[in-house]
């Protein structure tokens, strides 16, 4: 259906000059639309392959291991579509305190990203209604001591920004007058919490009017995207959170904002809805095929392992350890496999010499320790 635009303008002054900002209209859309079968058809497969993910639960060993792992990567992912230049190997090297070389301020975004995503997980397995005050504390998370951290960690924001450009008077989007953020986001806090939409519909809705109303100074995208998959979760599409979009939207990004200025211009909350979908069935179908790919390269090299006539249980035990965790130190996996350090390093040896591990430092001391093979999984599309 054909709509004018998907909300009105506010003239406002922003340093000297007088612009138009963008007040989005209170969800859902009005005039509604209705689903059309192709739209219909996209939700059963896009729900269908969710189902498949969550299945993963009983596939896997330790579902937390795969989570680990694919969370970093949703980290890199998105942080990566607001130009950090952070790989998954930098990121799980400052998380052992082994990243020499690394920008700082980038690895640091990636990181509050994880714990972000960690600490909106937890709240809501808690039972925390997803919400206003939910979201800030995750900004405030995100925020945490990196770039932006002067920019209001945690609160809506009090002055006008805007997006694109270099000043006020030439950008390419407007958002909402800072006066009008607690009403638009109140309203948005309603029809999240709404139970007469599908889910994947609502999820999708919600996160072009996040990004439209850009609450925060600084990291709504990121906050933005969080948002989709903690809408999944907290409806129960999946029982696990393994459903991340970055990589969808960082391959298809130009795509990405022009249907979000599409939204906002002409109201096509339709070909937004087309696109979302497809890439909520193509991200699902892709972690499940990640998770077969992995589970196989487990299987094929404790085999090799086992061909290799290895009878030290440690060994088994670093192997574990390192699956886990797949950049690590010798003291790193001496603690989680709760072996001797020497023992430890002698087991990382055999590691070495089965090709499974590969050292990265080139040092004698403090060595570090890739497990190739698995982060090249992990690391296709998010090479930078």
């Amino acid at each position: 259906m054909k709509r004018v635009s998907s909300g009105t303008y506010e003239t406002t002054a922003i340093a000297g000059e007088s612009v138009r900002a963008f007040v989005p209209s209170p969800l859902p859309p009005d005039p509604p639309f209705e689903l059309s079968v192709g739209l219909s058809r996209k939700m059963e497969k896009a729900l269908l392959a969710c189902g498949r993910l969550d299945g993963l639960s009983t596939l896997l060993p330790d579902a937390d291991l795969f989570l680990y792992s694919y969370v970093r990567r949703e980290a890199v992912l998105s942080s990566q579509i607001e130009g950090t230049q952070s790989s998954l190997s930098d990121l799980m090297l400052f998380e052992l305190d082994e990243a020499p070389g690394v920008p700082f301020d980038d690895v640091r975004e990636v990181s509050n990203y994880v714990s972000a995503m960690q600490y909106g997980l937890k709240r809501l397995a808690e039972g925390f209604p997803l919400s206003n005050r939910l979201l800030r504390e995750i900004h405030e998370q995100l925020m945490d001591g990196g770039r932006g951290a002067e920019k209001s960690p945690g609160e809506f924001r009090r002055s006008q920004n805007w997006i694109g450009g270099t000043r006020p008077g030439n950008a390419q989007y407007v958002p909402p007058p800072p006066h009008k953020v607690e009403q638009c986001m109140s309203e948005l806090e309603k029809f999240i919490h709404r139970d007469d939409i599908p889910t994947l519909v609502k999820a999708a809705l919600a996160h072009v009017q996040f990004e439209t109303i850009h609450p925060f100074l600084d990291g709504n995208g990121r906050t933005g995207r969080l948002l989709i998959s903690l809408m999944l979760y907290e409806d129960g599409v999946l029982s696990q959170p393994l459903l991340y979009l970055s990589l969808y939207l960082k391959t298809y990004r130009a795509e990405y904002y022009r249907l979000l200025d599409v939204v906002r211009s002409d109201g096509d909350w339709e070909s937004w809805l087309h696109f979302l979908i497809e890439g909520i069935e193509q991200t699902a179908m892709g972690a499940v095929d990640t998770a077969h790919r992995l589970l196989a390269l487990f299987t094929a090299d404790e085999q090799r392992v086992r061909d290799a006539g290895v009878k030290l249980g440690s060994v088994y035990q670093v192997y574990a350890s390192f699956r886990a965790r797949p950049i690590a130190t010798i003291l790193s996996v001496s603690r989680s496999a709760a072996i001797t350090y020497p023992t430890a390093s002698k087991a990382m040896d055999v590691l070495l010499g089965l090709g499974i591990a590969r050292e990265i430092t080139g040092r004698s001391r403090n060595r570090v320790f890739a497990y190739d093979k698995y982060l090249a999984i992990l690391n296709e599309g998010a090479d930078l």
